[in-house]
């Protein structure tokens, strides 16, 4: 099945081609342009300019103008959704008919099997859809990865839910694939706002910590409404998990976001005992979480997960992922 949607993730920077450069191999000599692909290049400047996970659009950019006929899935089709990227994943992930050989060539990851999958069609780009691209995620990569795109898939198209989600890994061939996807896609929810929330969820659920409510609205005296990220309204303790990403300049100045979120903890505080801050690394490295939420006054309810706590390390602290967007 095939879906035309209007627009896609565009490239972050100007791709050239070879007749738009004038003798392309001595340009890459001399550091002037980088090869992204055969044929295809980025200016040199422009390209030690962007984040990991922009290089990664740029590359699947890259890809598109070699090949117009590909078929994007996994993190290729998240990224031109605008689903979290972690760092850059470097591999293209493409999609090829049943009976062709999964391979990886020249960092292109060639997978088997369009027959299962509902496509869609973005700017004249071929694209595996929102929801067979966050089951193709939490199949193959980490739970806590998956979970982040699971989240922002139900955040981002109204009319898919959690119960398809978990219908559609259910109604994939491979065993080992579904097992691997059920945590998941079975705890995905719109609620969680970001991808650090959603990977805040699993590290406080391998931690051991009592579920939270999640953007609960909580209306001060002068009438003002604020929803933190968690709330353990019986311990009378809210959680932000948006910590340090607020404060790089990328959403204003943060002189006056420090103002706005004193005044907004102040609020919290009339109804609440105490609302704990942090970040990407808190939340990654698992030990300062842990730590302040202890001293926050909350205990664990169920034993740690080493197992979980130890692969969520690896897999996600090296690198914040892209479109982070705080709570209000």
């Amino acid at each position: 099945m095939l879906q035309t949607i209007a627009s896609v993730a565009p490239s972050p920077i100007a791709l050239l081609r070879s007749r738009d450069v004038a003798h392309p191999e001595r340009a890459v000599r001399r550091g002037e342009i980088v090869p992204l692909r055969a044929g295809v290049y980025a200016d040199t400047r422009q390209w030690e300019k962007l984040a990991p996970w922009d290089r990664y659009l740029a590359r699947v950019h890259a890809v598109a103008v070699a090949r117009p006929d590909a078929l994007f899935s996994h993190e290729s089709a998240a990224v031109l959704l605008g689903l979290p990227i972690f760092g850059d994943p470097v591999v293209v992930h493409v999609l090829a008919g049943p009976g062709t050989t999964a391979r990886l060539v020249a960092g292109v990851r060639i997978h088997n099997g369009t027959y299962d999958r509902k496509l869609v069609q973005l700017g004249g780009m071929l694209l595996t859809s929102a929801a067979d691209t966050a089951v193709d995620i939490a199949r193959t990569r980490h739970p806590a990865i998956g979970l982040a795109v699971a989240d922002a898939a139900l955040r981002a198209d109204p009319a898919l839910s959690r119960a398809m989600l978990v219908a559609l890994n259910e109604s994939r061939s491979s065993k080992r694939g579904r097992a691997i996807a059920r945590w998941p896609l079975h705890n995905a929810t719109p609620l969680a706002a970001t991808a650090v929330e959603s990977v805040s969820r699993a590290a406080l659920e391998w931690l051991g910590f009592p579920p939270a409510s999640l953007q609960v609205s909580l209306r001060s005296r002068t009438g003002e409404v604020d929803r933190p990220d968690f709330l353990w309204p019986e311990l009378g303790v809210a959680g932000e998990s948006d910590g340090d990403l607020k404060y790089d300049g990328r959403y204003g100045s943060p002189v006056e976001i420090l103002k706005r979120q004193w005044q907004r903890d102040a609020r919290l505080r009339e109804q609440l005992k105490a609302v704990a801050h942090w970040g990407w690394f808190e939340a990654t490295t698992v030990d300062p979480l842990r730590t302040l939420l202890l001293g926050h006054g909350l205990r664990p309810v169920q034993p740690e997960n080493p197992a979980a706590l130890f692969s969520l390390r690896r897999a996600v602290a090296p690198a914040a992922p892209h479109r982070v967007v705080p709570s209000p």
